[in-house]
């Protein structure tokens, strides 16, 4: 008989955090240490910058993916990549 997962009846635990930590600095398609995982209420909170659209989306595609039964909020922005366009003067 199966037993169902402690995690998706409570809140997200300290070794979900890591694992899923791990998970994007150790994926070799991913390797991202530059997102912070975080506890909120009942769901994990992925923050950070990366260079595009594409990667925020691979990034929550994968830890949807290892960790279905969690829910994942994204506050992921994007950086700017591209010469400025503007002048900066200093002052």
């Amino acid at each position: 008989m199966n037993q169902p997962d402690a995690r998706s009846s409570g809140p997200p635990d300290d070794y979900l955090e890591a694992a899923v930590q791990r998970l994007l600095t150790e994926h070799t398609e991913v390797a991202e240490q530059g997102i912070t995982v975080a506890r909120r209420e009942h769901s994990l909170v992925l923050c950070g910058e990366v260079e595009s659209a594409q990667r925020r989306e691979e990034i929550l595609r994968l830890v949807m993916e290892h960790f279905p039964q969690v829910p994942v909020m994204v506050d992921i922005g994007l950086i700017r990549t591209q010469a400025p366009t503007e002048v900066e003067e200093l002052r």
